[in-house]
C-alpha cells in the first residue's frame, strides 16, 4: 500500500467517522432547531391569521392553532428530556459535542480545513438527498444547490 492509498483510507475512515458521530448529535440538537422554526411559524400564522379570517371560520383556525401550539410544546419537552437528565445535561450528548468537535480538529489538521469543509458538505449533501428522497414529490421543486 502506497502513501496516497493509506491517505485515501485515512480520509474515507474520517468521512464515516463524522457522518456517524454528526447524525447521532444531530439528534439531539435537530428537536431544538425545529422548535425554534416551529415556533416562528407560528407566529407568522398567528399574525396572518389575527382578524384576516371571517367569524365562522374562528373557532376552527383557533382549535388548529392550539393544536399547534400544544405540538409545539411536547416537542420542546421532548427534546428537553432527551438533552437534559434533570438539572445535568446527558453524558451523551456531551460525548458526541466533544467527539465531533475532535474528529473535526483532527480532519483539519491532517488533511486541512479545505477537506473538513468538503466532508460538511458531503454530509449536508446526503442529509438533503435523504428528505427529498423521502418526500419524493416535492423533488422537482427543490433545488439541490444554493
Amino acid at each position: 500500500m502506497d502513501n496516497q492509498d493509506e491517505k485515501n483510507l485515512k480520509k474515507r475512515y474520517y468521512l464515516w467517522l463524522y457522518k456517524t458521530t454528526k447524525e447521532a448529535f444531530d439528534k439531539f440538537e435537530r428537536k431544538f432547531t425545529q422548535t425554534e422554526i416551529d415556533k416562528n411559524i407560528l407566529a407568522e400564522m398567528e399574525n396572518t391569521l389575527m382578524g384576516a379570517y371571517l367569524p365562522h371560520e374562528k373557532e376552527a383556525l383557533e382549535k388548529l392553532v392550539d393544536n399547534f401550539q400544544e405540538y409545539i410544546g411536547a416537542k420542546e419537552k421532548s427534546c428537553l428530556e432527551l438533552k437534559y437528565q434533570g438539572l445535568r445535561t446527558n453524558p451523551e450528548f456531551i460525548f458526541l459535542d466533544v467527539k465531533l468537535e475532535a474528529i473535526e480538529k483532527l480532519i483539519a489538521k491532517e488533511f486541512g480545513r479545505k477537506v473538513l469543509t468538503e466532508i460538511k458538505a458531503l454530509y449536508e449533501l446526503e442529509m438533503t438527498k435523504r428528505i427529498l428522497k423521502s418526500t419524493e414529490p416535492l423533488l422537482g421543486m427543490v433545488s439541490l444547490k444554493k
